[in-house]
């Protein structure tokens, strides 16, 4: 009780994987069959941005998602990362349910 096995770990269809652990900055996560993708979290580092004509510093973060066309659609997938977006820049979305 208590720990992962292998077999906890077979017959997923989603994976989240965070390489932003090791400070990667930026990769293409490939899919194990019988996955059907796979989003990849990237380190945080703070970045130059324009807001309101202005260069801030603001800490930014790159998402990749890899994922099976044949079963998932690119609208849904752009849509899915836009939606991941929002509630990470707003978490509070999340507890509304926005």
């Amino acid at each position: 009780m208590g720990k992962i096995t292998p077999q906890d770990l077979t017959g997923g269809t989603f994976t989240i994987t965070n390489g932003g652990t090791f400070g990667s900055m930026m990769s293409t996560p490939i899919l194990n069959p019988p996955q059907s993708a796979i989003l990849g979290m990237h380190a945080i580092q703070k970045r130059a941005v324009v807001k309101d004509d202005q260069i801030v510093i603001r800490p930014m973060m790159y998402l990749a998602l890899t994922y099976d066309h044949r079963l998932i659609d690119g609208r849904e997938a752009v849509l899915f990362l836009v939606r991941i977006k929002e509630c990470v820049e707003n978490p509070e979305r999340l507890l509304l349910e926005v």
